[in-house]
């Protein structure tokens, strides 16, 4: 099973992706934890490029074509390996994050990033996303107080530095992906407790584990 998470900065991914693959574990799954960027040794070098405020002149399409590198081998080589050794992957952002961000958020063409990641994956769909959905506002204040206790601002705070109506037209992406394949995504409201979150989570993952 291939598990997806997504949201804007500040959703309570990390927070919630620990709380699944520790229920996961309890419940006798072999789980694969994982994220983009940074999930493969490639990933974890473009990373520190992509969110660092020091590369804020980055091209939008030269981020993008980053991004889609660090996708297709981590794909080849974290998230196919675990699947067939029949471990539940689960990461933290995949090809929606794309669309979300440098598409709604950038303005690059929809239609274009979605025919691009499927060449980037080789068709590889995750089974479920979970996309925590939190007002932009809430999510970027959170966000910039994470990275300023942590001492994170300067190497992974480059989107975090984005106007809000830049999150705001990231959310409104996601939502719209979420409303086109119904299917696939489910939406968790992310502003409760994380107590809250991680029992709407679990039922979300366990359901379709059964």
């Amino acid at each position: 099973m291939f598990v997806t998470f997504e949201g804007v900065e500040g959703s309570g991914k990390s927070t919630q992706i620990g709380r699944l693959c520790a229920a996961l574990e309890m419940a006798g799954r072999r789980v694969a934890l994982t994220r983009q960027p940074g999930g493969c040794e490639l990933g974890r070098t473009l990373r520190a490029i992509l969110l660092s405020q020091k590369s804020s002149n980055l091209d939008d399409r030269a981020e993008l074509f980053l991004y889609l590198a660090d996708r297709a081998q981590h794909v080849a080589e974290v998230v196919r390996p675990a699947l067939a050794a029949g471990q539940v992957v689960v990461c933290d952002r995949y090809v929606d994050s794309t669309v979300a961000y440098q598409g709604y958020g950038r303005g690059l063409d929809v239609a274009l990033l979605t025919q691009l990641n499927e060449v980037a994956v080789a068709g590889l769909q995750p089974d479920l996303t979970l996309l925590l959905d939190l007002d932009a506002a809430t999510g970027l204040t959170r966000a910039v107080a994470r990275n300023d206790a942590s001492g994170l601002a300067q190497s992974e705070g480059r989107f975090e530095a984005e106007h809000l109506d830049f999150h705001t037209r990231v959310r409104q992406g996601y939502l719209a992906l979420a409303a086109a394949q119904p299917a696939r995504f489910v939406i968790i409201d992310a502003a409760p407790d994380p107590d809250y979150v991680a029992q709407a989570v679990w039922q979300a993952v366990a359901a379709r584990l059964a």
